[in-house]
């Protein structure tokens, strides 16, 4: 993936809120419902949402500066010098434990510390020395495959809210380089693990490891996921509120039509059941919260009748305060 920053369109010394921003604006552009004609509009919104991923959480945004992950937020590996990364029993120096050994038995002239060559040997390599013959020899014979290696790959895959509901397939890299089209299955959930089987590293004389793919929703652009409910700010305007009548709602499937009672506050919510992300039990629901909205500019038409109904119709709604 593209460097963070410059998918998203900002310096390295953004600021969050600009950050946050760019990311909106960028979001709202390029969603799939807005380009329904272009083929290449999901890719763009899933790199979007990834980046956002990185650089719009403050601590992977330090680790990312840092060199620890990278532009997909895996971590950035130091391998081991002189030998597999993976061998279980690598000293944190950054190679293999070091001893001096000497032949012959245990005691003066003998194995160093008074543990016997075997021993030390099968510390380090979990078991895998055979054949020793403790002061008598020094010839060993190991079993390569008893040294444990994990070949399980980790990688984290970023979709989109809608992927999340409906499900989808996504195409994933690994850190091998190779690249996997993944079944997403529909309801999956922030923090859900895919396992694919066989589809990690290989070693000789190892069964291959599998693939981990923890699964993150990207933050939409207009609803919040609460659990498994969904809630989204409806704005309507002046004559919707006080006159009522029926306003479209958007859902993560097809729009609907609320109904707006006559008289209908700023801030007020309401429930629409089983429009939100699925569940065992079914579906959550779709919490509604209207904000009223006034046209842009000055009207001064619409200040007189103010100015005229404020007159005739005083009311202060925070008395209570």
């Amino acid at each position: 993936m593209r460097d963070p920053y410059e998918v998203l369109g900002v310096p390295r010394g953004a600021s969050a809120a600009a950050i946050k921003s760019a990311y909106r604006k960028l979001a709202k552009k390029h969603h799939p419902d807005n380009n329904k004609n272009d083929p290449k509009s999901a890719a763009r919104f899933s790199e979007i949402n990834s980046a956002n991923e990185i650089i719009g959480d403050e601590d992977k945004r330090k680790q990312f500066d840092r060199g620890e992950i990278d532009a997909e937020g895996k971590p950035r590996f130091q391998g081991f010098p002189g030998g597999d990364p993976r061998a279980r029993g690598a000293s944190p120096g950054g190679g293999f434990e070091t001893h001096t050994f000497r032949t012959g038995s245990g005691g003066p002239g003998g194995f160093g510390g008074g543990a016997g060559f075997e021993d030390i040997l099968n510390s380090m390599f979990g078991g895998a020395a055979r054949g020793a013959r403790p002061g008598g020899g020094t010839t060993f014979e190991f079993d390569p495959g008893a040294i444990a290696l994990d070949l399980d790959l980790s990688v984290a895959m970023t979709v989109s809210l809608e992927e999340a509901v409906k499900g989808g397939e996504k195409r994933v890299r690994l850190p091998t380089g190779k690249e996997l089209n993944v079944k997403i299955p529909a309801g999956v959930t922030a923090g859900q693990q895919i396992r694919l089987k066989g589809q990690g590293e290989t070693a000789p004389g190892h069964p291959p490891g599998d693939l981990l793919i923890t699964v993150s929703i990207a933050p939409h652009p207009f609803f919040k996921v609460d659990g498994s409910d969904l809630r989204v700010d409806l704005p309507i305007t002046l004559y919707e509120a006080v006159l009522g009548g029926k306003v479209r709602v958007p859902t993560v499937g097809s729009a609907v039509e609320l109904s707006i009672p006559k008289n209908t506050s700023s801030g007020r919510t309401f429930r629409l059941k089983g429009k939100g992300l699925p569940k065992a039990d079914g579906a959550g629901d779709l919490f509604v919260t209207t904000r009223i909205m006034l046209p842009d500019g000055n009207d001064a038409e619409l200040e007189a009748l103010m100015q005229k109904w404020r007159d005739g119709h005083p009311y202060n709604p925070r008395s209570d305060l």
